[in-house]
């Protein structure tokens, strides 16, 4: 069973209004199918990944409000690029949402498994802006051994501060039950950490998860050291 760290104390959540409104000024940034061909970037970064079929595009475009942002192939597993989101005011980027291509699909040849594989875990080992990791599941499926895979592999930036989220989508196919036993399983194999239950169709999670995100893009300012003449008193 994996087990994470709980997640560091965040900044005050802000009124559901402002984090989905800021979510709203998502815009497409770049796509790359290698880590090489992203582009630094100097502020927070959040990836989205999870099995294919896990609802993952359907989370982001219902997060920010648009229809089409992200893409969803008719092929499951045929989408193969890291796409990049922008967030903020126009002219101004204060976050990135990172789409990561799905995993786990049958159909897809063992060859573009294994390279997908690596360049997804090179990305959540080696990028240097990455802030938080967004893992959606199925909770009728619960977490796989590809999921439990990825936990293992981002255990040791988690335990160096990096924000982890699992979202179990589709919560409109489960009972109020059986909702709550999923929570409670996932909640055990996540160490405590972040779950959430999340229906776009019935619009659950949405507020919490936009308001979550929202903290994780806009950390609480550390303040500043005191000087060797603010902390000594004043001599006679």
């Amino acid at each position: 069973m994996t087990t994470l760290p709980a997640a560091p104390a965040a900044a005050p959540e802000p009124d559901a209004k402002v984090a989905l409104g800021w979510m709203h000024t998502a815009r497409f940034l770049t796509t790359a199918a290698q880590l090489h061909q992203l582009p630094p970037i100097d502020v927070p970064e959040i990836a989205f990944v999870g099995r294919s079929n896990a609802g993952k595009s359907t989370c982001i475009n219902t997060l920010t409000q648009q229809r089409q942002l992200a893409f969803a192939s008719k092929k499951p597993g045929r989408t193969q690029h890291i796409n990049l989101f922008a967030l903020g005011r126009q002219g101004v980027t204060d976050a990135v949402l990172a789409d990561l291509p799905g995993y786990g699909y049958a159909a897809v040849s063992r060859e573009d498994k294994l390279r997908w594989q690596r360049v997804m875990l090179n990305y959540l080992m080696q990028r240097e802006s990455l802030t938080a990791i967004v893992l959606l599941c199925d909770p009728r499926l619960g977490l796989t051994e590809l999921d439990e895979a990825l936990l293992d592999a981002v255990r040791p930036r988690v335990e160096a501060g990096l924000k982890f989220l699992v979202l179990l989508t589709k919560a409109d196919k489960l009972t109020r039950a059986e909702q709550a036993k999923a929570l409670s399983i996932t909640r055990l194999q996540a160490g405590g950490g972040e779950v959430r239950m999340f229906s776009a169709l019935k619009r659950q999670g949405v507020d919490e998860v936009a308001q979550l995100l929202w903290q994780w893009a806009h950390p609480p300012l550390e303040p500043a050291p005191e000087s060797e003449s603010d902390s000594e008193p004043d001599q006679p």
